[in-house]
């Protein structure tokens, strides 16, 4: 069984799948500036799980143009919503093998990759999930103003999915 919060991180991670569910790649790809466009946030979920995960941790970068096209501070763009996802979900299937090993005791410990840095895993997990949840709202305030209607609800079924 994994780690509280990593089950929180794959609820998370269905809630963005749940609130994107049925946009068209034009959708995706449309701007209102300052904000970035739909496919570029799941881009930037991409990096942030690639970075804290794969590099930091274990020292492997699987999808160096993730790590360039959507690192924090790259320049905005518009990309191909279903290459994207299948770089988000390429990145999520090769960390999740690692997260299922995580302790209560690694959550308080640095990581012990290349770049430990000075935040602790667990912090690295909290992150994540509120990072999620920014970019999720964001999106979905997107998809209001592309005028989508009967959007999900959120939170979903947190009780039974990750309890």
């Amino acid at each position: 069984m994994p780690h509280p919060l990593i089950s929180q991180i794959r609820f998370t991670r269905s809630e963005l799948q749940r609130g994107l569910a049925g946009l068209t790649d034009t959708e995706a790809r449309q701007r209102f500036e300052p904000m970035n466009c739909i496919s570029w946030n799941i881009g930037h979920l991409a990096w942030q799980e690639q970075y804290y995960w794969l590099q930091r941790c274990q020292g492997q970068l699987l999808l160096p143009e993730i790590a360039e096209q959507f690192r924090f501070g790259a320049a905005a763009s518009t990309p191909e919503l279903a290459a994207i996802w299948e770089a988000w979900n390429t990145i999520s299937a090769a960390v999740d093998p690692w997260l299922d090993t995580l302790t209560d005791a690694d959550m308080q410990r640095l990581p012990q990759g290349p770049e430990p840095g000075t935040t602790l895993i667990g912090t690295l997990c909290l992150r994540m999930i509120y990072h999620y949840w920014y970019h999720l709202g964001e999106s979905m305030a997107i998809r209001q103003m592309l005028g989508h209607a009967n959007l999900p609800n959120f939170v979903g079924n947190m009780d039974v999915v990750a309890p």
